[in-house]
């Protein structure tokens, strides 16, 4: 009699017993862990959070970084604001300048600077301030589209070079190996010599000595990327080698050649200044700063002022970009600073 009972007790207690059902696959197994708990229960403080409750933290950008580690750089930042300065007078001179650039009175030649005169007059009555002001025009156009014309061609030959290497970059480097040899200022002097003066022909003769500098600029990024897991993906879909060069390896490139365009940009003021000096450049009576040197450098003794101010802004300038490529130099890659 006993053993029924205690038989007919086991069979209630399995059929009481909850149904546990096995996980049949990971995802069931995974979620174990992170069921919801009961109305009214509360949720175990030493539980796993829900996965759907954690939210993915947003990785910054590049260039976010680039730009919070830049104005971190107190010197780039004087040099930007500068250089805003610069091409803010060189867009709005015809309000800044208080006389046009070419306008004479013949009764204030040489003028000590003044209230009336700021920066004093020339040899000719020509209001010095006015001058630098325009001036600044003619240096901020032969600074950025000399440098455009050297780091579009320079990239372009950069690129083929170190992409498809072999006899073509043989024959392009030695190229640009010629052209280092000659120094620049000479190079340039040598092809605004065969142009002739004037305001294209400077660009052209400051763009084209500049370009093997972006030329193996570009070349040696291009060597250090065209191995990289995402070039030969973009090759095993299907990409041809253009869309691979400008698609994928020259933005990836970017970082030396926005610093060294920052620096280029001084060089090609400096330089441009420089031709109109000694006459193959810039011809009176358009105000170019270097041009300004060389009128004035006959009356050094007696009428500094006129040296001193164009001097002041080729110097301004050109310490303004030099501390903007610094800056941007360490902020691309943090690695180079110090």
């Amino acid at each position: 009699m006993s053993n029924t009972t205690d038989g007919t007790k086991a069979k209630e207690s399995t059929r009481n017993r909850p149904t546990v059902k096995h996980p049949s696959s990971q995802t069931e197994i995974e979620s174990l862990g992170h069921e919801q708990p009961y109305e009214g229960q509360e949720r175990n403080p030493d539980a796993p959070a829900d996965i759907h409750e954690i939210k993915p933290r947003k990785r910054k950008s590049q260039w976010l970084e680039v730009w919070q580690r830049l104005i971190k750089n107190k010197a780039a930042i004087v040099g930007g604001i500068l250089l805003l300065i610069l091409i803010f007078s060189a867009i709005f001179a015809d309000f800044i300048a208080p006389y046009a650039y070419d306008f004479q009175n013949p009764q204030f030649t040489r003028q000590a600077p003044s209230s009336d005169f700021w920066f004093g007059t020339d040899h000719l009555g020509r209001d010095v301030f006015s001058r630098v002001v325009y001036g600044s025009r003619i240096s901020i156009q032969v600074g950025f589209i000399a440098v455009g014309i050297a780091m579009i061609s320079g990239g372009i030959l950069g690129s083929i070079s170190g992409y498809y290497s072999g006899r073509i970059d043989n024959v392009i480097m030695r190229l640009m190996d010629v052209l280092l040899a000659i120094p620049g200022i000479l190079l340039a002097i040598s092809i605004a010599a065969a142009l002739g003066p004037g305001l294209v022909n400077i660009m052209i003769a400051v763009g084209i000595s500049s370009i093997p500098r972006y030329a193996r600029i570009v070349r040696a990024s291009v060597l250090s990327l065209r191995d990289q897991e995402f070039v030969e993906a973009a090759k095993a879909v299907g990409a041809n080698d253009f869309r691979i060069i400008t698609k994928y390896i020259i933005p990836n490139a970017m970082a030396p050649i926005i610093v060294q365009s920052t620096l280029g940009v001084a060089e090609a003021i400096l330089s441009a200044a420089g031709l109109s000096f000694i006459g193959l450049g810039i011809q009176p009576p358009i105000p170019e700063w270097g041009a300004m040197l060389s009128q004035a450098r006959t009356y050094l003794r007696d009428s500094p002022h006129m040296s001193i101010f164009p001097g002041l802004a080729i110097m301004f300038t050109i310490f303004a970009l030099n501390l903007l490529g610094d800056g941007l130099r360490d902020a691309l890659d943090p690695r180079l600073k110090g």
